[in-house]
């Protein structure tokens, strides 16, 4: 771990290997800014307006990877993380915690821990309650990606009607999700949306996925991030496990854990696997992803 200044921010650390490197912030957050082949270009999106920006009593989405907890809704959702972080060094890790929320009572976490020699970050996210009270909640990660790229959603397998009488899983559409945009390309195995600069307004969708895994590919790298989903518990959203938003500015992968009732003084984990892979095309059906994409996920999962 090493001490450095980004872009207007003094107090960031830097964690690298041969492969990769990530910068997390510690003025604001907590907030991972920069993830990126070793000496490469970030895959997240930093927003120049504020860069190096502290304080106030406005939420700023900064970009970066961020912690939240589900349902969303304003103002709970959007406390202002523009304050100071805690950061401190274990054994293998380092951990990233932020001051209670007052308005909610809950205090975010964030373990990193950096592969000795691989492209690979494990992130564990911990929502704890310091409130006296019970909060029915889901942790929710998100990672705002750079512009540019393409999401990539699994879907269940498909199968016969003669077999399947009852619906298998589940899509959500928000009031604003046009299926007509052409950045969506609605696949037999996956789901794509693309991110375009010049495109106007937003566009989501949250779905179940069993197979554990979204990602992104942006200039030929592959972004993905790994989670377990179980079944039989309930999910934000109408039960998505991953959720992707996207609007002129960048795209955002998330993927989001179930419910919990967190007792006062309890907490809930919600765990990411990252892994960067380089030379991967950026996939516009089916056919790519399983050509270029998949092949990779295999040699994770």
């Amino acid at each position: 771990m090493e001490k450095v200044e980004y872009k207007g921010w003094p107090n960031c650390y830097k964690l690298a290997n041969d492969k990769v490197e990530l910068i997390v912030t510690t003025d604001v957050g907590p907030r991972i800014i920069r993830f990126a082949p070793a000496g490469g270009e970030n895959i997240l999106k930093e927003y120049e307006a504020t860069l190096g920006v502290t304080g106030g009593d406005e939420w700023n989405i900064f970009g970066g990877h961020r912690l939240w907890h589900a349902p969303e809704a304003k103002p709970r959702t959007y406390y202002p993380d523009n304050g100071p972080v805690e950061i401190k060094a274990y054994d293998g890790f380092v951990r990233v915690t932020q001051p209670t929320e007052p308005t909610t009572g809950i205090q975010k976490e964030i373990d990193i821990a950096l592969s000795p020699g691989a492209a690979h970050v494990k992130l564990t996210h911990r929502l704890h309650n310091t409130s006296l009270w019970a909060v029915t909640l889901a942790p929710w990660a998100l990672s705002v990606m750079a512009q540019g790229g393409t999401a990539i959603v699994p879907i269940p397998p498909r199968g016969s009607h003669e077999d399947h009488l009852l619906p298998t899983n589940m899509l959500t559409l928000w009031a604003y999700t046009n299926m007509a945009d052409p950045r969506w390309t609605w696949g037999e195995q996956y789901i794509l949306l693309r991110q375009d600069p010049n495109a106007a307004g937003p566009q989501k969708i949250g779905a179940m996925v069993p197979d554990g895994w979204a990602a992104y590919v942006r200039s030929s790298s592959l972004f993905v991030k790994t989670f377990t989903f179980t079944p039989g518990l309930e999910y934000p959203d109408f039960g998505c496990s991953v959720e992707t938003f996207t609007n002129a500015d960048m795209l955002e992968l998330e993927t989001v854990g179930p419910f919990v009732c967190l007792e006062p003084g309890a907490a809930v984990e919600h765990v990411e696997d990252w892994y960067l892979f380089g030379g991967v095309p950026t996939p516009a059906n089916d056919a790519d992803v399983n050509a270029h994409v998949l092949p990779k996920v295999k040699t994770i999962k």
